[in-house]
């Protein structure tokens, strides 16, 4: 799967240093933005129509105010000089002539002191292509930092990202949002509740539970959140799982570095491959893309699945190659190999399964247990067909030791030897060079009556119910038939004969290799949970409430005052 961490790709470009900055200059953090020297008081350029005396003053239409480098342009405003407050009504526009990023709004509350602007009702703040549409945004300049509350959106040429809340630290250059943050993208849909970007070293974090849709139906979950470096283009998931189209990867940690295509599982990792029905578990995961190149490291698990059975292996280290259009695609164990199926177990030194013909064949001293029967060579190869095992070609050293109704040990040997199973049990045996038989004959399958031993270039043999009922000898085999009164242990074994019983592995051995920790596809996941937020007011109940706001203000500004009063007889005061 390629870049399937892209969610927080699009940050760089959506939230850089520029995007709702002083245009990439910082200013310093003893000087409040907007103040370049000279008064703070707030300055009435022009309006319509004015009214008041000095302490409270409305303003009507096409009103223009200035504090500092900060232009204000509304409809109406109400101005307390004493205070050098002003409340603003009607298509309310505030830019600084220091940087690019403009606001608007229905109604704001701008403070010439504490250069605190609280905007509200159909509030967009711009800085080029970027745009945070919200109906609640505090602008305090004085400490450059933004904060929006009561759901937001931020909106650029590509990517639409929603929260209910935001804050911009301009000074500490960092951006979070959080509680429902949405980022909604041609490619993919991320959600998260909460998600910090620093645009100096321009990183990006989420924490907690973060979910991730592609296009392509990819997922991406985070249980515990995730880091990005824009810079270094490399990506950390906590507690992590990508599913795609053809696999499923999970670990407590997973990397992606974009610019070599690398991936990295730490802890617990688990991966499936859908296509080829086959599940890995390890210690430490890494897989190169571009070379279709994997490793799993560390008390390695395979499970490969078929419709009636499943075969379980376990290994020190496994190595895969899987690019598309190479001839060669296979799997490599490595160190403590051990395997079981239903119809057989095994141990062996090193391992390679080959994906082409399903073939698997075993180095170094393998043992390959089936029924009644232990087959050993210097290497080996199995085939499975139809989820069965099919047949077993064993070269150098090859012995084949198998039990009869009295415990007896059948014996085989010869430079390659060929197996073919059938129903799980081992059907015809074929020994190629130097072959060596020895079998018991049995009365009835209850009486020893002693022991064929012979010696062929070819020996073909024949089972049925795990009994020897035919064999075929080469060109002038040399045989003799041993009484079983005149056996002894050198007669009963050939050479190089041994029972390793004691190694065949069992589901005892698998389960205590690892603790598998499964993957939980009903783990929690935001795209599960409804968005159920409380109505917002609609713009007329909003437009009620300024309403009232006003009336209530211009009573307040004309309640009466007392006034004195002199009569010829009267030094009384009188209130109008």
């Amino acid at each position: 799967m390629k870049n399937p961490v892209l969610f927080l790709s699009f940050i760089l470009l959506l939230l850089s240093e520029n995007t709702f900055s002083q245009s990439g200059q910082r200013r310093d953090a003893s000087a409040p933005a907007g103040q370049t020297g000279g008064s703070n008081q707030l300055e009435i350029i022009r309006a319509d129509s004015l009214k008041g005396a000095m302490g409270f003053q409305r303003l009507y239409g096409d009103v223009k105010m200035k504090n500092q480098s900060t232009l204000i342009n509304c409809d109406s405003a109400h101005f307390y000089r004493a205070l050098n407050v002003a409340k603003l009504y009607g298509r309310v526009f505030i830019e600084d002539l220091e940087d690019s990023v403009t606001t608007r709004s229905a109604y704001a509350d701008y403070n010439g002191n504490t250069k605190l602007a609280k905007l509200r009702t159909n509030v967009v703040m711009t800085n080029g292509e970027t745009s945070l549409y919200t109906d609640y945004l505090d602008f305090d300049r004085a400490a450059n930092v933004a904060v929006y509350f009561n759901e937001g959106k931020v909106v650029d040429t590509t990517n639409v990202l929603t929260s209910f809340r935001g804050r911009y630290e301009v000074n500490l250059e960092r951006i979070t949002f959080n509680e429902d943050v949405i980022l909604v993208n041609p490619d993919y849909t991320m959600k998260t509740n909460h998600l910090v970007y620093m645009t100096i070293p321009k990183t990006a974090e989420t924490k907690g539970l973060t979910n991730l849709v592609a296009e392509d139906g990819t997922t991406l979950d985070a249980q515990k959140g995730s880091f990005y470096d824009t810079q270094k283009k490399q990506f950390r998931f906590f507690e992590g799982m990508v599913d795609t189209e053809n696999s499923r990867v999970k670990a407590d940690e997973l990397i992606y570095r974009e610019l070599d295509a690398y991936y990295e599982g730490k802890n617990r990792v688990a991966v499936l491959n859908k296509e080829r029905e086959v599940e890995i578990f390890g210690d430490l995961g890494k897989y190169w893309e571009d070379r279709g190149y994997s490793e799993v490291i560390g008390n390695a698990l395979v499970r490969k699945y078929f419709e009636k059975d499943t075969l379980f292996m376990i290994a020190d280290t496994l190595i895969s190659q899987d690019r598309e259009g190479d001839s060669l695609k296979f799997l490599k164990a490595f160190r403590s190999i051990s395997l079981i199926k239903s119809d057989m177990a095994g141990i062996s030194d090193s391992l390679v399964y080959n994906y082409s013909d399903s073939s698997i064949q075993l180095f170094n001293d393998p043992v390959i247990w089936n029924q009644k029967n232990q087959i050993s060579a210097d290497s080996m190869v199995f085939y499975i067909v139809n989820e069965e095992l099919e047949r077993a070609i064993m070269k150098e050293k090859a012995f084949s030791v198998m039990t009869d109704t009295l415990a007896n040990f059948n014996q085989m040997k010869g430079r390659k030897m060929t197996a073919f199973f059938g129903e799980g049990e081992i059907r015809q045996l074929l020994i190629e060079g130097n072959g060596e038989s020895l079998y018991y004959a049995l009365e009835g399958d209850t009486l020893n009556q002693g022991i064929n031993r012979t010696l062929s270039a070819t020996i073909r043999l024949n089972f049925q119910d795990g009994a020897v009922r035919r064999v075929n000898y080469g060109v002038k085999p040399d045989g003799r038939f041993i009484p079983i009164q005149d056996t002894d242990e050198k007669t009963t074994r050939l050479e190089g004969f041994q029972w390793r019983e004691e190694e065949k592995p069992s589901m005892e051995d698998i389960f205590a290799w690892r603790i598998v920790d499964e993957i939980d596809l009903d783990q929690k996941n935001l795209f599960d949970i409804p968005n159920v937020r409380l109505r917002m007011p609609t713009e007329e109940e909003m437009e009620k409430t300024l309403q009232k706001r006003l009336l209530k203000l211009e009573n307040s500004s004309f309640k009466k005052l007392p006034v004195r009063i002199k009569g010829a007889n009267d030094q009384s005061q009188k209130k109008f």
